[in-house]
C-alpha cells in the first residue's frame, strides 16, 4: 500500500512553514521548517517538512550538514545537486553574516569578543590552524592573519611568521588563536609550550601577546584566564 504524504500546499494554513515565517516571524520557525522552506519542494513520497527534519536527524542537526560534503548531501535520498546547493548556499550565507556582525565589533576587550569574531568560521574546520589578531593602541582589530594550516605543533611554530605582520603593521599587540578540530578546546601541553615560546619571541619584538585562544565546537578556551602560559 502507498502511504500518502500531504503536500506543504495542502497543509492548514498556520501550519505552513513559509506562512509562519510571513506571520511570526523566522524565529519561530523550528530547523526543520526553515530547511523546508529553503529545500522548496519534497519528493513523491514525502513534503519538503519531511524531507527537511529527515535530513537533519540523518547528519545530526545543523553542524552535521555545514560539515557534510557536496556529494554526501546529494547521495541522500530526495536531495541532489539542486537541493544540496541551495543549502550550501544558505549555510554559508549564514555563516558570512555571522562573521560580518563580528568583523563590525572591532574592539576587544575580553577573549570572548576574539570567541565572537572567529568562532563561527574556526569551530568546525576540519584541520588545525593558527591566525593572529592584529590590534592597535586601542585594541581595534586590524587585520586577521592565517599563521599555519594543517598541523599546529612546536616543531613547526616559527616567531617570525607567528609576528611577520605584526612587525610589518607596526602593532603594539596579537591575540593568537588556533582551533581543535575534534571540538574539544582543552589545551595540551604543546599548546601551552608554543604559548611560551610566542610570549618570550613577543618580548623581544616589543610586541605584547595579549591572549592565546584555542577554539571548539561551539566552545573556547582562553589561556591567559586560566593562567597557563601566561607568568
Amino acid at each position: 500500500m502507498v502511504e500518502y504524504h500531504l503536500k506543504i500546499k495542502e497543509l492548514p494554513i498556520g501550519e505552513r512553514p513559509r506562512e509562519r515565517l510571513r506571520e511570526d516571524g523566522p524565529s519561530s520557525l523550528s530547523n526543520s521548517e526553515l530547511l523546508a522552506i529553503v529545500l522548496r519542494i519534497g519528493t513523491a513520497s514525502e513534503n519538503a517538512l519531511a524531507l527537511a527534519t529527515r535530513v537533519l536527524t540523518r547528519f545530526g542537526g545543523l553542524v552535521g550538514l555545514s560539515k557534510a560534503s557536496f556529494g554526501e548531501l546529494c547521495s541522500e535520498a530526495g536531495m541532489g545537486e539542486a537541493k544540496t546547493a541551495q543549502l550550501k548556499a544558505a549555510l554559508e550565507l549564514g555563516r558570512r553574516l555571522v562573521s560580518t556582525q563580528s568583523e563590525e565589533r572591532t574592539v576587544i576587550r575580553s577573549p570572548q569578543d576574539v570567541a565572537n569574531l572567529l568562532m563561527a568560521e574556526m569551530g568546525f574546520l576540519d584541520q588545525e590552524q593558527l591566525r593572529v589578531v592584529l590590534l592597535n593602541t586601542k585594541n581595534q582589530v586590524i587585520t586577521i592573519s592565517e599563521v599555519y594550516k594543517g598541523n599546529v605543533s612546536t616543531s613547526l611554530v616559527r616567531a617570525s611568521e607567528v609576528f611577520r605582520e605584526a612587525v610589518r603593521e607596526n602593532c603594539p599587540a596579537i591575540i593568537v588563536v588556533h582551533n581543535h578540530p575534534s571540538g574539544d578546546p582543552a589545551p595540551s601541553a604543546e599548546d601551552i609550550q608554543i604559548t611560551e615560546q610566542i610570549i618570550e619571541a613577543g618580548k623581544t619584538l616589543d610586541i605584547e601577546v595579549l591572549d592565546h585562544i584555542i577554539i571548539g565546537q561551539q566552545r573556547y578556551v582562553s589561556l591567559k584566564e586560566r593562567g597557563e602560559g601566561f607568568k
